[in-house]
Parts: structure tokens; sequence; C-alpha cells
């Protein structure tokens, strides 16, 4: 993930990009342990010459297989971070020499205790540094599989508490290491929807946080403390609870399953495209956030998945992977992750995505960001007279959507304004905006004949509708969850599994016929229909019409405004207002029993 400057108004941890986004800084350069090897044996039993030659030599291959995957791990944060070519035979070599390291380690346990005094906490940091490694190895590839493998480490790390004897230990530093691992693993368990083990490694970080604060001066402990806090507002943002006939928590996964998306009509004439890149981009005013994830990242990248599988057939009997090749078919479209990013570094990474896109592929561009308005009127009406979204600054900006005041005659330089994707459009692109200035993107041109669309936000939304914009934004929890942001338009805060799951068939309904008045239209734009053989875009498009669908319906969305918009416009008649969905909407709601919250004379002519 990356990240630009730091916005000085709001608290930020220097600790969130060291704890998961990027590999952490080498430390200062030290003398090999290679060099101490002898040292160390000499002090663990008798001269020198009463040590083994064999044990001698287990000690120093260890220390040498120890200092050499320090330095290939170390040398992973000089990788560029965009572009999918570079760092693959570089992450391969880290992967077989941690390959061998843990191997060894295994079985030379007895030699390395006794001569070397190997520590349980040091074994936990060989497995946690391979747990950042398949987790940065999903990061480059967007395979979920490898998040499972990242949590099997750090499962095994917990399970067989490697750093239990840290806190006995005088030496923060090495509780600091313990207390990353701990938000690493939170990460990963996120991202896989473990929510359940999340919780307890909340609880157990919690206790290790007083822990270290109690016994240590430091001045890192209320970095640590809002490392808390950010993980318990990630965890509370979902608006709607499913509930077990116990009262327990259902966890629900939003990624692709095999029956997601609604299958082609047999004979349907669609595009043959498929996304195979995304730019993820989160850029909102204080919007809760965790390890340079914002929520609306969040959701977005889980809406870009598969449900993982697991990699077991890959993986030998010591739990390493033989090889860091990815799997010979892409399951999932390739993702960059920015977090607050400068304009230039977002520019370079659409660049490096632009340069690979494979030929017929659709390079997906997700903006969540904070509005930039024109700051005066203009004769023209050109791509940059509209505004755009915000880019990250090194300057102090303005809470809420406001820039502070600029020479009238200039555009806003830290913007994205929809002229600057204009070279983009060359290829497929597929283009979904979230921001209060979101229809600054509905003046698009399409210059170059391919296929391009816009799927674009309500710019405002109901007074009525109680504030959720912290906790994420209703039209990007249409696109990932639509019958939780259904839900809580209709007012309902929980609901029963069984219910849950009888809507979700419903809804599942009524995508299949969303997707038939698409393919059936005789007036839409055919940008649309190149679009719909992919998978994963054929589903955002089917919860894009649903999500107008509803709010058109709804009682307290009455403004232009409140509404989402594309580029190019879909016919209306034929799909956001076709009176087949509306009856389906109207049947959601009853088997809800919030049928009251929608208007029912959009009817009266069916």
């Amino acid at each position: 993930m990356v990240r630009g400057a730091r916005q000085p108004q709001q608290p930020r941890s220097r600790l969130a990009t060291r704890l998961t986004g990027t590999v952490e800084k080498p430390p200062r350069k030290r003398k090999s342990r290679t060099e101490f090897a002898l040292k160390e044996i000499m002090s663990s039993g008798g001269a020198e010459d009463d040590i083994p030659q064999g044990e001698r030599k287990t000690v120093t291959d260890f220390c040498y297989l120890l200092d050499k995957s320090k330095q290939l791990f170390n040398g992973l944060r000089d990788l560029p971070q965009y572009g999918q070519k570079q760092w693959q035979s570089y992450f391969g070599r880290t992967f077989d020499v941690y390959t061998k390291l843990w191997k060894f380690q295994q079985q030379h346990r007895q030699v390395l205790d006794n001569r070397y005094g190997l520590k349980r906490w040091q074994i936990g940091e060989i497995a946690s540094k391979i747990g950042q490694l398949y987790y940065h190895y999903y990061l480059r590839t967007s395979e979920t599989s490898y998040l499972n493998e990242a949590f099997s480490f750090y499962s095994a790390i917990r399970q067989r508490s490697y750093y239990s004897q840290v806190n006995k230990e005088d030496r923060p530093e090495l509780v600091v290491k313990k207390l990353r691992y701990y938000a690493r693993f939170i990460v990963v368990c996120l991202l896989l929807n473990k929510m359940d083990v999340v919780k307890e490694l909340v609880k157990e970080l919690s206790d290790e946080i007083e822990d270290y604060t109690h016994r240590f001066n430091t001045e890192d402990q209320v970095e640590w403390n809002l490392v808390l806090q950010e993980v318990a507002a990630f965890i509370e943002a979902d608006p709607v609870m499913v509930l077990n006939d116990d009262n327990t928590i259902v966890i629900t996964s939003n990624r692709l399953a095999e029956t997601g998306a609604p299958l082609l009509e047999q004979g349907m004439i669609v595009g043959q495209l498929s996304l195979a890149d995304a730019l993820i981009i989160g850029n909102c005013n204080n919007q809760v956030k965790f390890s340079e994830l914002t929520v609306d990242m969040f959701r977005m990248l889980q809406a870009l998945e598969r449900e993982p599988m697991n990699l077991a057939s890959q993986m030998n009997k010591s739990g390493m992977q033989e090889s860091a090749d990815k799997p010979t078919r892409r399951e999932n479209p390739h993702k960059y992750l920015l977090y607050k990013p400068t304009f230039s570094q977002l520019y370079t990474f659409l660049a490096a995505s632009f340069k690979e896109l494979p030929a017929n592929s659709v390079l997906l561009i997700y903006l969540s960001a904070t509005g930039v308005f024109p700051t005066g009127r203009s004769d023209s009406e050109g791509p940059y007279d509209f505004g755009g979204v915000l880019t990250n600054s090194n300057r102090d900006i303005i809470n809420g959507d406001a820039m502070h005041k600029r020479n009238q005659s200039h555009k806003e330089m830290h913007c994205l304004h929809p002229g600057d994707l204009y070279p983009f459009t060359r290829k497929p692109l597929f283009i979904i905006v979230d921001s209060s200035n979101s229809v600054a993107y509905k003046n698009f041109t399409n210059l170059f004949g391919q296929p391009l669309v816009c799927l674009l936000s309500p710019t405002a939304y109901p007074k009525a509708l109680q504030d959720q914009s912290q906790r994420g934004s209703l039209f990007t929890l249409f696109l990932n969850n639509p019958l939780m942001a259904f839900l809580f338009v209709s007012g309902l805060s929980s609901m029963r599994r069984s219910l849950w799951e009888k809507c979700q068939e419903y809804l599942r309904k009524i995508n299949r016929d969303i997707a038939q008045l698409l393919t059936h239209s005789r007036s839409i734009d055919q940008a649309f229909l190149q679009f719909f053989g992919d998978e994963f875009l054929r589903l955002l498009l089917t919860r894009f019409v649903f999500c107008s669908a509803t709010m058109r319906m709804h009682k307290i969305f009455r403004e232009t405004r409140n509404y989402p918009e594309s580029y190019p416009q879909l016919p209306r008649d034929e799909t956001v207002e076709n009176p087949h969905l509306q009856k389906h909407i109207l049947e959601l709601a009853s088997i809800l029993d919030v049928r009251n919250v929608f208007f029912e004379n959009t009817l009266d002519d069916y």
C-alpha cells in the first residue's frame, strides 16, 4: 500500500505503515551473526576445540542462513511497489532462503538450543517474517490463498507461544516486535473475515500494550493506543448485524462466490473483456481506517476478490511453500491499494498498470475521496473545469470538502480531474467515483472509442438518514453488500440469519433480472455490454442498478443529488426505473416488513 503526506489535523500513528503496509526498514548495519557464532558456542560450553566440528558447522550454517534471510527481507522495501514483473524473482529467492532456514532450525533444533542458545522468540520472529512474506505476496498478486498461508504462520506463533518469554526480558524492542506481530495478524484476520479471532487478538494486544507501557517509560504509548482505537472502530463499521438464534453475530463474506454473479443467458452476445487490474484509492477525510486501509477501500477490495482457496496442495510438510510462483490461472484482478496518495504517486501507479495491461483486459479505477470543487466560473466547460477528487499534499487541508482559497484563475493542483484520466481511455476503462463531487466525472468524453463506463455516487445523502460517512460510504456499501445497505436505508440494524439468507436468495433473483434488463435493452450504450462478460464487473453493474432503483423508490431520497449517476447514462425506463425491477424491490421490502419506507405509486401502470 502507498500513502502520501500525513495530514496535520488528524492524529495518525507512525506505526501504521510499519505494521503491515510496507516491509519494515532494516536495522542499523551490524556485524554478521556468523562472526559471533563461535563466541556463542564458547559461552554455551567449554573451549572451542571441545565442540564437535559438525555442531560448529551447524551453528555457522544457521547464522549464514539467518543473515541471508534478513538481508533479502530488508531488500524487499527497495523494490518498486508498482509493476508486476521486477519483484517476482527477488521474492522467489527470499522464499527459498526462508524455506531452508525454517527447515534447518527444525532439523537441528537441539544443537541450536545447546550451542547457539536459540530462543523461542527467535523462532517466532522467523515465522513472523514468513507470514509477512505471504501477506506481501498477497498484496503483489491479489491471490487470497496467500492470506491463508500468512494466517497459518501467524496462528502457529500464537498457538506455540513463541513470544511468551519476551515479557520476562528487559528489552522493550522485543516487546515491540510482539506488538507488531499482533497488529499484522489482526490485519490478515480482518481480510479473511475471521472476526472472532480478531476480537481475541485485540483483547490480547490491549493487555500486552498495558503491560508494555507499565514496565517501560515509552514514547509510543499514545500511538499503540491509537492502533487499538482504529481496529475497534474498523470492526464496528458495519451498520447492520446478522444474528444467530443465540444472538451471536454471524460473519458474512462479501467476496465473489461461485453463485455470486448472475449467469449470462445462453447465446447472449457480450464483450469478452476481463478485469485484469484495479487501483483502489482512499482519500476521505476522517474515515475509519486501519493499517493504511479505509473502510471503503476494504469493502471494494473484497468486492474484487473470490473466496480464498487453500494452498495445501502446494505446500510441503514443513509448512513452507516450495515455490513462490503465482497460480497458473489468476483468480482475482491484480490490485494496487493507494492510501492518501499524492497526484504523482497516483499517476505513477496508474501509468504502470496501464503499461502492463494485457490485451482484451480492463483497468478499473476506484476513487473514494473528498470532493474538490471549481473555485470560480469558467467561460469553457472542459475536463478541468468541474473539479474532481482530492489527492494528497504536504500542506494543511481544511476538514470537510472545502479547500483553502487559491487564486481564482488557477486550477486546484492537488486534485484528480476527469481530464487527468483521458490518456488512459486508450484502453478499456471502468471508473467508480465515490465522492461529494462525483458528478465532475459525468463530463467525460470518450476520445478513443474504447469501452468506458463511470459509476458515480450520490453527491449528498438525505439529512434524515443517520450520517454514517465516517464508517464508510453508503454507495460503496451497496456495491460491496447490497442487502446490508438496503437494510440500513430501511432503518434496520439487526436481522436473524434465516431471514438474511432468505433475502440473499431473493436478491440473487433480482440480480438475474437486472442482468436481463441490461442485456435486453435496445437503447443501452454498448460500453456497458462490453464489460458484461467479466463476472466482477457484471456484479458491480447489477448492484449499481439495484442501488439506484432503491434510492429512487425510497421516500427520503427525493433530490437529484441523492441518486447515483453514470457515464454513459443508462436508459432509466429500461433499467433503474423499470416497473418489473420496482416490483421486486417492493417484494424484498415486504419480506423485511419495511414496505412503508418506499413509494408504491410507481407501479400504477404495471
